[in-house]
């Protein structure tokens, strides 16, 4: 890496030169031996494997879905109030998926 005694920014090379696009000072090469040219080589991915199920790694507890009356659901606790209150416990279905919370 090159940087330009004018301005200090990165001099790219160009040709048998250097060439600061800031300012535009140019600088011959001293030993072009010294340097070298990398290029960034992009890979194309062919095959993507998806995943078409989320699997969820929560606990479970029993308690009934507002929504389909199933009797198991996820659940975590969040702090989503001040640290003087208590936190809030959110539930997600295991069969149709609906979040509901309960405030402690």
């Amino acid at each position: 890496m090159e940087f330009c005694p004018k301005c200090g920014s990165l001099m790219l090379p160009k040709g048998n030169s250097l060439l600061c696009e800031k300012c535009g000072h140019v600088e011959e090469l001293r030993k072009p031996e010294e340097y070298t040219l990398v290029k960034k080589v992009e890979e194309k991915v062919e095959d993507v494997n998806v995943v078409e199920e989320e699997k969820m790694a929560l606990p479970t507890v029993k308690t009934t879905c507002p929504s389909c009356g199933n009797h198991t659901a996820y659940w975590w606790i969040l702090q989503t109030r001040r640290a003087d209150e208590p936190p809030t416990r959110f539930y997600r279905c295991t069969k149709c998926g609906k979040t509901w919370r309960e405030y402690a």
